[in-house]
């Protein structure tokens, strides 16, 4: 949660990639606390966000995690609201944040929380709920999750060359090609977990691991679930984009000067299928109440796939199925008609309904 609300911030102009921070006496505390994920942050240091940011993303450093907390929320107490406000604004019903670390409240010295609730909770639901989150509205985080070796205070006498804790990375112990996310975790309590993700041939996995009594087996289970996935589902490519959907071809148009306006795909249409399966596809498209003018390209209504004599698909999130399917856009333009026109378009309309009225139609 800590990287999505540091990429947040980024984007909406708080804080900045560049902008320097001096470690404070909190980081300070937390970099020395034993047994834990840090780089070692020194009174009198500073490092810029991005710098902390992967710090943060690679080896978990749980030190620059409260600096950055601290930086962007004034205090940890108000990054963990935040922290919370979010899970609520995303649907994770089942978690509860009480550090910005992850670290238990209980175990921070002076700066240990008082609360009922010491450790932090995240139902693995929850956790992929989180990770699809931060992949779909930053993406670029992937660019950092991915680097399997990472130096912090590079050139200077107190470099550190670090693995990356997430070893199904390139050239680290449980290598698994796709795997470019995403973040390792551990507390006694929760035990050793991890939640990554994988892509091949465009179709990209989210794992979540909880619980192991080490950290190889963390990613043994996790292998088990991608040789799974890739092993047994696949994306078919259905339709192409700007396409046309058989039975959907046109959408209607009030106050225009065309009376439709022709339909296509926004995007390619692509499908989960089980391999070797021979899934057929029904198409539907349901199109927004249009009134012109019309532009091309602008968004209809949506086309949903649904497999024929299959259950009703199970999604992560109930609201899911609500936000189903591919756009389907306008491939030309619809001028929005005159008054004369529309008056004439009445009368003809009125005589019509008329004529179908007395001739019984």
């Amino acid at each position: 949660m800590a990287e999505y609300l540091v990429q947040e911030a980024i984007k909406e102009k708080k804080i900045s990639w560049d902008e320097k921070v001096p470690v404070s006496e909190y980081a300070f505390y937390v970099a020395r606390i034993s047994d834990t994920s840090g780089v070692y942050l020194n009174l009198g240091e500073s490092f810029t966000v991005r710098e902390l940011y992967n710090a943060m993303a690679v080896v978990s450093a749980n030190d620059a995690t409260v600096l950055l907390a601290e930086k962007i929320a004034g205090s940890e107490a108000n990054f963990v609201q935040m922290m919370n406000k979010k899970a609520a604004e995303f649907g994770m019903k089942n978690t509860s944040f009480v550090t910005s670390s992850g670290l238990p409240a209980n175990e921070l010295g002076p700066y240990s929380v008082k609360t009922d609730q010491v450790e932090n909770l995240m139902s693995a639901r929850d956790s992929a709920i989180l990770a699809r989150n931060l992949i779909r509205d930053f993406p670029e985080a992937l660019e950092v999750s991915k680097i399997p070796r990472f130096t912090f205070r590079p050139g200077s006498k107190n470099e550190l060359k670090m693995a990356n804790n997430n070893w199904m990375l390139p050239d680290l112990p449980n290598y698994y090609q796709g795997v470019d996310g995403l973040k390792t975790g551990y507390t006694q309590a929760a035990g050793n977990c991890f939640t990554g993700t994988a892509v091949r041939d465009n179709m990209r996995l989210i794992s979540v691991v909880m619980g192991t009594d080490s950290k190889t087996k963390r990613f043994v289970e996790t292998k088990k679930l991608y040789d799974y996935g890739f092993s047994n589902f696949k994306l078919t490519k259905q339709l192409d984009k700007n396409a046309s959907v058989k039975g959907f071809e046109t959408a209607p148009v009030k106050n225009g000067v065309e009376l439709t306006v022709p339909a296509v795909t926004g995007s390619e249409v692509n499908v989960l299928t089980k391999i070797g399966g021979e899934a057929k596809f029904t198409p539907t498209v349901t199109f927004q109440d249009l009134n012109a003018p019309i532009k091309q390209g602008q968004v209809i209504g949506k086309l949903v796939l649904k497999e024929e004599g299959a259950k009703d698909t199970d999604y992560l999130q109930p609201e899911d199925a609500a936000k189903a399917g591919v756009d389907v856009v306008a491939s030309q333009e619809v001028e929005e008609a005159s008054w004369i026109r529309l008056f004439f378009r009445s009368i003809i309309q009125f005589f019509s309904n008329l004529f179908s009225s007395g001739t019984g139609n």
